[in-house]
């Protein structure tokens, strides 16, 4: 099979996507679609992603598992804690002057962000005066996430970045250890809410003070990532404070004059 075919295939298996399930993956990177879609007709014993969408067509329940395929899980918790120190440093100051906060975690996958903010503005005396957005368009992630049950072998890892972020605290006053999972403290979830959402197609829901999508925006293409610095520009108030990834920018953005660098090496913006 020729290269063009293999990309006529993949793009007519992400319309038949988004045309059933009405998930639109069109704005992704497809170097990166198509290393994901190869493995998953791998794994549903496809020899072509012809043959995947077929299956997908009239098999509806292998949807869900190719989702797995199609978004990024790789997360833990306060990962690169120069983020996280920065926020405690740069941007907590500001957040404490308002009343109220609202605080939007865009493609939060299995929720070791979630927890992550909620445990800093704990410790910052904010938490109690917020509201967390999470959001995903897996929603099997979702549910991970808001269980908020992680491999107790993971917790090393999380305390080091949490200690490295400048916590005053430690990580182990948030989560209790049972049968080989840590699950975090239910207190935390009471100020989050957890909903599936598409930035590919869905709009702004709230105004928020502080959104943070970190390492997302890597999958998109330029024309999606546009779309989705829209939706962080329309939902941030006068002020709020925008966090991306370490290897994202607003750089060559058109919203990128809406911003100006508060922490530039950690990717944290201010909106004018």
């Amino acid at each position: 099979m020729s290269i063009k075919d293999a990309d006529i295939e993949l793009r007519l298996l992400l319309d038949a996507i988004y045309l059933k399930y009405h998930y639109d993956f069109r704005g992704y990177a497809m170097a990166s679609l198509k290393r994901r879609m190869t493995l998953a007709a791998s794994h549903f014993d496809c020899r072509t992603l012809s043959q995947l969408q077929d299956r997908l067509l009239h098999e509806p329940p292998l949807f869900p598992a190719l989702l797995d395929y199609l978004t990024v899980q790789v997360s833990e918790m306060f990962r690169d804690p120069s983020y996280f120190r920065a926020l405690r440093t740069s941007v907590v100051p500001f957040l404490g002057t308002y009343p109220s906060l609202k605080v939007w975690v865009a493609g939060c996958s299995t929720g070791e962000e979630v927890y992550s903010l909620a445990i800093l503005l704990r410790e910052e005396g904010l938490l109690e005066r917020t509201l967390i957005y999470a959001t995903d368009i897996n929603t099997n992630a979702l549910q991970k996430a808001e269980a908020g049950v992680y491999p107790v072998d993971r917790i090393a890892t999380f305390t080091q970045n949490h200690a490295a972020s400048g916590a005053p605290t430690s990580l182990s006053d948030y989560y209790t250890a049972a049968y080989g999972n840590a699950v975090f403290d239910r207190s935390l979830k009471k100020h989050i809410v957890f909903s599936d959402h598409s930035l590919a197609t869905d709009s702004v829901f709230a105004e928020v003070q502080l959104l943070s999508c970190r390492n997302v925006l890597i999958y998109f293409n330029s024309e999606l990532q546009e779309r989705a610095l829209g939706l962080f520009t329309e939902s941030l108030c006068r002020k709020g404070f925008l966090g991306l990834g370490s290897r994202e920018s607003l750089r060559f953005s058109q919203h990128a004059s809406s911003f100006t660098a508060v922490a530039r090496e950690d990717r944290i913006f201010q909106k004018g």
